[in-house]
């Protein structure tokens, strides 16, 4: 079998539509969109068009998006502005989530430093925060909720109508990370009462290097970089419009084909947690149902997630313990111990992210060989010993 690639939630293959769209910007639009002559003027037409295309569906106007590096610039930018309004307002308490990506939580570390207050919610279990927890946080001085679409390492869903109107009757601002959700559910952040909202091509099938800020109009965006006039003066640089276009091309064609690509996902991710479910004191991380149609995580007693990769990896299966960003790190993941989960417990995680190119076929044999190395790694382990052995209690 050829090497199955079950770590989509990282970053996803360039899609074809992706490609061409990006080839003929590269040979027919090379202008640079800021310049008057005709190839200026045509690119610029270009980047409106790919403005447009982002727009439609998120159900927001052009004039609202704004092209980015990726997810956390866009995090970035969008917490940094609402912190801005809040000093100008005297407010200086923004309320978040304990299992947030880290562009958000450390965007908020670095406006604590600046005197702001935050508070993090807990996520529980099950991974979803409670709209209850979320209303006895707020203060009188609490300017922004951030809180992220749908988690990048178990792949729950947040009630985000629920919270965007309960917001909005507050008068607070609404900043999500739909990185992880962004062409896999619909999104309208009209109907959803979002203010900012935060993506990234490459988790569609897009390049990497390029995301979206969506900002409700009426909000003044603060900078985080100065130059020139690009963005509407709110994002310095000319713009990367290869990248840009090749991004609407993969939103559009996955938003197209969501209903479909999600029903057929959704199958493979039920296959999978069928299947390591067998696996004896193991657990599914985080809501069985409120989840997107991809994403797996799994923790096994007794292991350590990094073996449990490599040996995967050795057998033709790429996946991971958590968030890319983190991949390198020895710490368990925070979005596990945010879970309640013990560290013992946290370190043999393993998430598996699949799309619409991986088969049933697949899945059989990921489940075989997961079994077969969680087997392996247990056998020589003197924790997975003691616990059978009964000198320490089994935390799953």
């Amino acid at each position: 079998m050829n090497y199955i690639y079950a770590d989509h939630a990282a970053t996803t293959a360039t899609s074809s539509a992706a490609r061409d769209a990006m080839i003929d910007c590269m040979e027919n639009y090379f202008g640079n969109p800021s310049s008057l002559h005709t190839p200026g003027q045509k690119a610029a037409e270009k980047l409106w068009e790919s403005r447009e295309i982002m727009a439609k569906y998120l159900h927001a106007k052009p004039e609202e998006i704004y092209f980015t590096s990726g997810g956390s610039e866009a995090d970035n930018q969008a917490l940094l502005t609402a912190a801005m309004i809040g000093k100008k307002k005297g407010k200086k308490h923004i309320i978040s989530t304990a299992f947030e990506h880290h562009a958000v939580l450390h965007s908020l570390r670095r406006l604590e430093k600046e005197g702001f207050e935050v508070t993090l919610l807990p996520v529980h279990e099950n991974g979803i925060v409670r709209l209850d927890e979320l209303k006895a946080a707020v203060r009188d001085d609490t300017i922004c909720v951030s809180i992220m679409y749908a988690n990048n390492e178990i792949g729950t869903i947040q009630p985000i109508a629920e919270i965007g109107a309960f917001c909005r009757e507050k008068g607070i601002l609404f900043h999500t990370d739909a990185v992880q959700a962004a062409g896999r559910l619909d999104i309208d952040v009209v109907k959803e009462n979002i203010d900012f909202l935060a993506l990234s091509a490459h988790k569609f099938y897009g390049p990497r290097g390029v995301g979206v800020l969506y900002c409700r109009k009426g909000i003044p965006l603060t900078n985080l970089i100065e130059g020139g006039a690009q963005e509407r003066g709110k994002r310095a640089g000319t713009e990367n419009l290869p990248a840009i276009a090749g991004m609407a091309a993969a939103f559009k064609e996955a938003c197209e084909n969501r209903e479909k690509d999600n029903a057929y996902v959704a199958g493979l991710r039920d296959q999978l947690i069928q299947g390591l479910s067998e696996i004896p004191h193991g657990r599914l991380n985080g809501d069985r149902i409120q989840r997107v149609p991809g994403t797996v995580n799994f923790c096994f007693e007794g292991i350590e997630g990094e073996s449990l990769l490599l040996l995967l990896d050795m057998r033709g299966i790429g996946a991971s313990s958590g968030s890319a960003c983190t991949s390198g790190s020895l710490d368990p993941s925070h979005v596990l111990l945010a879970l309640g989960l013990p560290h013992e417990v946290a370190h043999g995680s393993l998430r598996l992210s699949i799309g619409a190119e991986n088969t049933p076929e697949e899945m059989e044999y990921i489940v075989n060989n997961v079994k077969e190395v969680v087997a392996y790694l247990r056998s020589m382990s003197p924790v997975w010993e003691d616990l059978e052995k009964g000198n320490k209690p089994h935390l799953i």
